[in-house]
């Protein structure tokens, strides 16, 4: 028979036992090849990735010397920043107000016409979009948080931008999210043309813990990404057309609250999600595909507990291709394609809010394999970002008095 384990060394066996969640919750996830950007403790400390890479990517860095040049100040809570053809910029404030910024800063007289909004807790004028034939009809989409009889929800209108720039008109809400909510949070509300010419919708599960079972339900469009035509209709090859009961909108499902999502030049789409104390997501988003909110997912409650009822690997859902712990809030996603700063050909682009920067993610074959964190040192809350014709990344930072960014390489 063979002798009982000495007792020092049970004590030491039981000791590293108890230790690994702390020493996973304080390491990084291994790369011996390359250093980790990510080095603060993981709030969900015991939860392991779904496969190498899914979290805490090697440490990168741009080579090109950046130029940032402060466009224009005194911007309210700016959410979104759509930069035009002729120089200027869409710049949407949460408090309700549409501006027109020009080539030299100048921030304009609020644009009329846009509709009343419920500004509270999260609400408000949220994101803008151009329509593909934007220079020629003049068109745009904008989603906003409506009130209505019984709370309020995310909806969708368009509108034709006046010559002169000064109003919106031909306004029609194309997209009523539903159902309606008496809450304040995760509206969702990223717009983005897909190179189908179809409108992508990004919608949040409304937060409240009863609520948050409307993004694993197929008859509603919380919690969801939706697709629909520029008049609002249903595209016939939608994944829940002819579905018995559930919404025809919808795309994907079993989402938190997206707030960045944008096409990357083989025009597939990523969408990137809050997520609780821990957990933010990067997804590729597939037709029908359910994304697991609220029975899988990364991360822990606000209070420190596990997420009630949910894995992180579960049959039927979809890992994220990327997700952060501890969070980095995100806000605003652009794939880059100018040619301003070659070496960040076909990288994402994604605002952060809580650790107030801006995210680069390099990806290949639809994983992420590097990460770098830009102009930290600002300290501004990063909500939107955007490409414009001349090839710089356009910022704009969520603060009472809010800036627009123009980033390229300096000459």
């Amino acid at each position: 028979m063979s002798p009982s384990p000495r007792p020092w060394l049970r004590t030491t066996a039981l000791a590293a036992w108890c230790l690994a969640p702390l020493l996973l919750a304080v390491l990084p996830a291994a790369h011996a090849e390359c250093p980790v950007l990510e080095q603060r403790a993981a709030n969900a400390g015991r939860q392991q990735p779904a496969f190498a890479g899914q979290t805490r990517a090697c440490g990168v860095r741009t080579q090109t010397t950046l130029e940032l040049v402060v466009v224009a100040r005194g911007l309210e809570h700016p959410w979104a920043v759509e930069p035009l053809p002729d120089g200027q910029y869409l710049v949407t404030e949460k408090p309700g107000r549409l501006r027109l910024v020009t080539a030299d800063g100048r921030v304009l007289p609020p644009i009329a016409g846009v509709p009343t909004v419920d500004a509270r807790g999260q609400g408000g004028l949220l994101d803008v979009a151009l329509s593909p034939g934007f220079a020629a009809d003049r068109t745009l989409f904008f989603s906003y948080t409506e009130p209505r009889e019984g709370g309020n929800g995310t909806s969708v209108a368009r509108a034709v931008l006046a010559p002169a720039g000064d109003a919106l008109e031909q306004v029609r809400v194309i997209l009523r999210s539903q159902p309606s909510h008496d809450g304040t949070k995760h509206y969702g509300s990223r717009l983005a043309f897909g190179p189908d010419g179809l409108l992508y919708v990004t919608l949040g599960e409304r937060a409240d813990r009863g609520m948050r079972a409307h993004a694993q339900r197929r008859d509603s469009h919380l919690g969801k990404i939706l697709r629909i035509t520029a008049d609002g209709g249903v595209p016939p090859d939608n994944p829940q057309v002819g579905v018995t009961g559930a919404a025809p909108e919808v795309w994907s499902l079993g989402h938190r609250n997206v707030q960045a999502a944008a096409f990357d030049p083989a025009g597939r789409l990523w969408a990137v999600e809050h997520g609780t104390r821990g957990g933010d997501e990067l997804n590729l988003i597939a037709r029908g595909a359910n994304y697991g909110w609220p029975v899988a997912a990364y991360g822990e409650e606000y209070i420190g507990l596990p997420i009630g009822g949910a894995d992180t690997v579960r049959t039927g859902t979809q890992q994220p291709v990327y997700y952060w712990d501890p969070v980095i809030g995100p806000s605003g996603a652009q794939f880059y394609t100018g040619s301003a700063v070659p070496e960040w050909q076909g990288n994402l682009f994604v605002g952060s809010l809580r650790d107030m920067l801006l995210v680069r993610l390099v990806i290949e074959q639809a994983r992420v394999v590097g990460e770098e964190h830009l102009f930290a040192a600002r300290r501004q809350r990063v909500r939107d970002v955007r490409q414009g014709p001349d090839g710089a990344l356009y910022v704009v930072t969520d603060a009472r008095k809010g800036e627009l960014w123009r980033i390229t390489a300096r000459r």
